[in-house]
């Protein structure tokens, strides 16, 4: 597997760019999944309501580039192109390590002023895509483009707010373990992650997680619990 994903490095510009990116991805996804249902990773299917990710969604990531990339992870195992838009610091070869293709990812760190239109051009031909948001978007954007992910039936992983997700992931608490007395490596980290449902109404989930663990794998170190909202 490579570890050079995909990705195109200067600023898309303008439209002509736009369609040039939107023309090499389709030319580099050469085959496509058989189902449109897409996995989650094992770790994170109790706190996504019916256990994983829905085509046509839009899911919201805050306080972790690891679980963004759990989430992922999943979806790229079971054959799924990902991409990822707007995080120049996204780092492909911990990706690699993490169970993600790198050979169906493609890498847009930097999409410039006209990164919703990136991000709805690379829609169109991949099954899952993260963005990280410069700025807000605004409402009409924010319907065009949710009504471009039902038509194309995919998955959007937005790493922070974004209005009318189906599920916000937040990592309230973490820790790492490994060090002793002053020495040793950073080994692996725990997590504690809520799960809040569309509008926020509804019971919560949370979950203990090791994102990663010791072994470089994601998995559980606890029951996931449900919380009424007060």
């Amino acid at each position: 597997m490579s570890l050079a994903a995909p990705h195109l490095a200067e600023p898309v510009a303008d439209r002509a760019q736009v369609h040039e990116l939107q023309t090499r991805i389709r030319q580099m996804q050469a085959t496509k999944l058989e189902s449109r249902t897409l996995q989650t990773h094992p770790a994170l299917s109790p706190l996504l309501p019916g256990g994983s990710l829905k085509a046509g969604a839009a899911y919201s990531v805050r306080g972790s580039t690891t679980l963004l990339m759990a989430m992922l992870a999943g979806p790229s195992a079971a054959g799924a192109w990902c991409g990822v838009v707007g995080m120049p610091d996204f780092g492909a070869e911990a990706a690699g390590r993490f169970g993600i293709d790198l050979e169906r990812l493609v890498l847009v760190p930097h999409p410039g002023e006209h990164w919703l239109t990136v991000t709805a051009a690379v829609v169109d031909v991949l099954s899952v895509v993260v963005v990280a948001p410069p700025a807000r978007a605004k409402d009409g954007d924010v319907a065009r483009l949710t009504a471009r992910l039902r038509q194309r039936e995919a998955t959007l992983i937005v790493a922070g707010d974004w209005p009318q997700v189906e599920t916000t992931l937040t990592v309230a608490r973490s820790g790492w373990d490994g060090l002793g007395t002053g020495n040793g490596y950073l080994s692996s980290r725990r997590v504690t992650v809520e799960s809040a449902p569309r509008g926020g109404t509804g019971p919560r989930r949370t979950a203990e997680l090791w994102l990663p663990a010791v072994d470089e794998s994601f998995r559980t170190s606890g029951p996931t619990r449900l919380e009424a909202v007060s």
